[in-house]
């Protein structure tokens, strides 16, 4: 067998490069560290960050990564050398120049696991390594001589996972009302006895048993909107009556976030209700929207033959992690984020059902479906925690009727407008009408694939019913007028084919000559422009677009009447299979005829009288003016409208809450973002504000002078405010653009002085990878946009500094100039800027020990907007040279306390979460 240790290791940073090979460890040039990888067989760690640091980004290598992703298929790993070492127990590197040393050592590690009897994830591991061995998977001949043969020949993935069972529809939960007292003890359960007294959790989980009560008007939920500042405890706060509630009216209560990150601490923390973790699993279930999990079916056609070369490597990896995932989810669960990552031009979203196009019971893997499995753990369950938008898809249009969400919790209050506008807007463009081609036609020409057309999704129907089978074949004529492959290319030549591509293109063309106007059509970014005044060719074009659609819809529309008869009347080729299938198709049908409907709708505006209630407009969408979509798109004005209709009066009792609900502004405002004002009587109120000593533990500093737009300047404030606070800075950008210019300039030098930097759109890896890393090392730092602006949770002293490029201004849109004069002008502006500085400023303080600076480097910081940080806040306007001096004060403070940096690190990955 091949000795690990011999092999050669390289590592590469911002700050140098080192290769150990002979056992010795040397700085080299990258010219040499390219040469020694394309040579001989390298370990590296996670090579395209490694050969993005090269400057080589197709480096290929010996990646411990995929070795891990191997042995340990669904076990968490902090990808750096730090986390390698820990999670293996070998001792952390020294120096940068030891990590190549440490990379062997982890190579031995791990190979040595696969020849122990105590390897958990042995199951499945011969079979899976023969496999890649013939797939010239670069560790296959290191792995498969310490894999000893089984004595018989083990199950395929598909034969190994369990099968879900039927159950009978759930009772309705009986109505009952909450005891506070009860409430309250159950809260000291949770929160232990050892826990310090929290008058305001208390006095939260005390108002929260409002929304368990029986409702008492048709139309109006019993609803509680609850701004709960940082370090009240909410979490818990509203898990005991939820709880208790569950379990003596035996119901569910829906959990709703925003943001992975919460869901993933809510499904820790539901060990806190349920001990055993087997009972926990069964009580509380995680539920995301189809898209997120593994698609058995696609997955089975990637492995017999549908991908190939590093993409067929990255599909027998996923069925080494399916065997052992707790639920299947591949966005945010326990596959690791940044295994997709290694696979450049990977095929991870093809595992995925992002089109729609499930067969549900005519699936040969229905039985034990991850989603269908959670689908149906989610109606038995206490506590069910999603995210907005499949609460709200699954109330406006979700097949689980009787699962429709009455007791709901929205955390993360503060993004229920941004949800509600996500989820009830309508875009007809290129990319959405190709795919509903697909949809209904399936492939076409030399297309490759699983994906199946209405005629082979619905066979049986096609068969035996001349109607249904009728109605199949003319909406695939009719599909034939929309976009097909290559639409793009057509518009761009001006050689457009079809009535939706003749649309597409006189939208393109209106959309390039009015910001021809305004000089934006040679900068590169994404053009838009009101559907207004609309000339001769494009109001024809919508006319006869619109014919096309309404020649899809007639026979859809019949087509969802015959399925609905063949139910109905029971033929005898309709089998449990056949139903379940044509059951499935329906409601898949359904959303698709309303999308249809829909894009009629707004085609009717064009040339014709605006809808008050709408907000409408053209794009042409572009990446560094690449064009990738061009479209129609229609936002409601106030999308908490439809939120109310389908979402809120429906239920039972709904508990708003947020740690920055006001946004900005007022209760009015709350009322109005959250959906409340449009229920006959509105919602109860209830506030606490953050224990923690802002006054004393933070400060807002103002820089004066950094002259807007100098680049120069700009990294320069970045660089040096990072060398005081010695790492631990969130960076915050409004344009990717700056960030990526701010980084090219700083990332060198911070790495020469032992400080790493991490950045979005720049490091090759996912945002949760990225969050993982800087939560782990105290001294990086970490570079993003508005995704890091309140989806991150860095308690301890590993976020200590948060610097913001300037004000937070909105993009000038459309949709926000016409939000904007709705909603009172200026003041508009204000409440968002004012919720956006909230929440930013609430990444710094997450614990009562925590302290921190937070920086913006814009002298034209508005006075008026200042009130977005809690009373009683230091806030100064100082020059670059006395922030500085500041940062390096307060970080020293917070850094001592008599703690080494050792025991910082070790501090700062317990994880100590505000809400306990």
């Amino acid at each position: 067998m091949i000795d690990a240790t011999a092999l050669p290791a390289l590592h590469a940073s911002h700050g140098g490069i080192w290769l150990r090979e002979g056992g010795n460890t040397q700085a080299v040039a990258k010219g040499a560290a390219i040469a020694c990888a394309a040579e001989t067989p390298t370990l590296l760690l996670n090579a395209p960050l490694t050969g993005q640091r090269l400057g080589y980004p197709e480096l290929n290598g010996l990646d411990l990564l995929e070795l891990w992703a191997f042995v340990h298929p669904a076990r968490f790993l902090v990808p750096t050398p730090k986390g390698l070492a820990e999670s293996l127990g070998l001792e952390r590197p020294g120096s940068e120049a030891d990590i190549p040393q440490l990379l062997q050592a982890a190579t031995a590690a791990l190979l040595d696991i696969l020849g122990s009897p105590a390897w958990a994830e042995r199951d499945g591991g011969w079979t899976s390594a023969q496999t890649l061995l013939r797939l010239r998977w670069p560790w296959a001949p290191l792995v498969t001589p310490r894999i000893n043969r089984p004595p018989e020949a083990e199950r395929w993935l598909f034969s190994r996972l369990p099968e879900w069972e039927e159950t009978p529809p759930r009772p309705a939960p009986r109505t009952i009302s909450l005891d506070e007292d009860a409430v309250l003890a159950r809260l000291a359960h949770l929160t232990g006895s050892a826990a310090e007294a929290r008058p305001g959790q208390r006095a939260y989980a005390a108002a929260a048993v409002e929304s368990f009560r029986p409702r008492q008007h048709r139309d109006q939920p019993n609803m509680l909107l609850a701004e709960a500042g940082t370090g009240i405890g909410k979490t818990l706060g509203y898990l005991a009556p939820a709880s208790l509630w569950a379990s003596e009216a035996q119901g569910t209560v829906w959990i709703s976030t925003y943001t992975k990150a919460l869901q993933r601490q809510l499904d820790r923390e539901s060990l806190r209700l349920f001990p055993d973790p087997a009972t926990a699993a069964r009580r509380v279930v995680v539920r995301k929207g189809r898209e997120n999990y593994l698609c058995l079916l696609n997955l089975e056609d990637a492995l017999q033959g549908g991908f190939s070369g590093r993409a067929a490597i990255l599909a027998q990896l996923v069925a080494r992690w399916a065997a052992f995932s707790k639920d299947g989810d591949m966005v945010g669960g326990d596959l690791p984020g940044w295994l997709p990552t290694l696979f450049r031009r990977n095929g991870s979203t093809a595992l995925t059902d992002r089109r729609g196009e499930c067969i549900y019971a005519g699936c040969p893997h229905y039985r034990k479906c991850f989603i269908e499995r959670s689908a149906r753990a989610s109606a038995d369950a206490d506590i069910v925690i999603a995210n907005h938008a499949l609460v709200m898809i699954n109330a406006a249009r979700g097949r689980e009727t009787g699962q429709r969400p009455q007791r709901i919790i929205f955390d993360e209050g503060h993004h229920l407008f941004d949800a509600a506008d996500s989820t009830f807007s309508v875009a007809l463009s290129g990319q959405e009408a190709i795919e509903l081609r697909r949809w209904v036609m399936g492939p076409e020409g030399n297309s490759r694939g699983r994906r199946r057309g209405l005629a082979a999704r619905l066979s049986d129907l096609a068969s035996y019913d001349a109607e249904g089978g009728e109605a199949i074949r003319a909406a695939a004529d009719a599909a034939r007028a929309l976009p097909a492959d290559e639409w793009l290319k057509r518009i761009v030549a001006g050689e457009p084919f079809g009535p939706l591509e003749q649309l597409l293109a006189a939208v393109r063309g209106t959309v390039y000559a009015r910001a021809a106007d305004v000089g934006e059509a040679d900068a590169g970014y994404g053009l838009e422009t009101e559907v207004a005044e609309p000339d001769g060719p494009l109001v024809e074009a919508a006319q006869e677009a619109a014919l096309a659609l309404d020649a899809l819809l007639r026979p859809l529309n019949r087509l969802g009447k015959r399925m609905e008869a063949v139910i109905e009347d029971a033929p005898d080729w309709l089998d449990g299979a056949a139903r379940a299938r044509i059951e499935g198709a329906i409601a898949s049908l359904g959303w698709r005829r309303d999308l249809i409907a829909a894009w009629l709708a707004l085609l009717a505006r064009i040339g014709g009288p605006a809808d008050a209630d709408f907000v409408d407009w053209m794009t042409v969408d572009r990446i560094e003016g690449r064009e990738y979509d061009i479209g129609i798109h229609r936002h409601w004005l106030d999308p908490t409208r439809p939120l109310a209709e389908a979402v809120l009066k429906p239920a039972q009792g709904v508990l708003v809450t947020s740690a920055t609900l006001k946004g900005g502004g007022d209760w009015d405002n709350a009322e109005s973002r959250s959906g409340a004002s449009h229920l006959p009587r509105g919602a109860q109120r209830f506030e606490a504000a953050s224990p923690f000593d802002y006054p004393g533990r933070a400060e807002v500093l103002i820089v004066t002078d950094i002259k807007r737009g100098d680049i120069a300047a700009l990294s320069g404030a970045y660089g040096r405010l990072i060398e005081a606070a010695g790492g631990g800075t969130l960076g915050l950008f409004t344009a990717i653009r700056r960030l990526r210019a701010v980084h090219a300039r700083i990332a060198d030098r911070l790495a020469r002085a032992g400080l790493p930097l991490y950045a979005q759109h720049v490091d090759p890896m996912d945002t949760g990878t990225l969050i993982d890393i800087f939560r782990d090392d105290p001294r990086a730092s970490l570079l993003g946009t508005d995704a890091l602006r309140d989806g991150v949770d860095v308690p301890g002293h590993s976020l200590r500094l948060v610097v913001m490029e300037g004000v937070p201004w909105s993009k000038p849109t459309v949709l926000h100039a016409a939000r904007r004069l709705a909603g009172g002008g200026a003041a508009y502006d204000d409440r968002l800027i004012r919720a956006r500085l909230a929440q930013a400023f609430g990444r710094l303080i997450r614990r009562a020990e925590d302290r921190g600076s937070f920086v913006i480097l814009s002298a034209a910081m508005p006075s008026r907007l200042l009130s977005a940080f809690p009373p009683g806040t230091p806030i100064r306007r100082v020059t670059l040279d006395e922030a500085i001096i500041a940062v390096s004060a307060h970080s020293r403070a917070g850094h001592g306390h008599g703690m080494s940096l050792g025991q910082q690190e070790d501090e700062s990955g317990t994880h100590d979460l505000e809400q306990r």
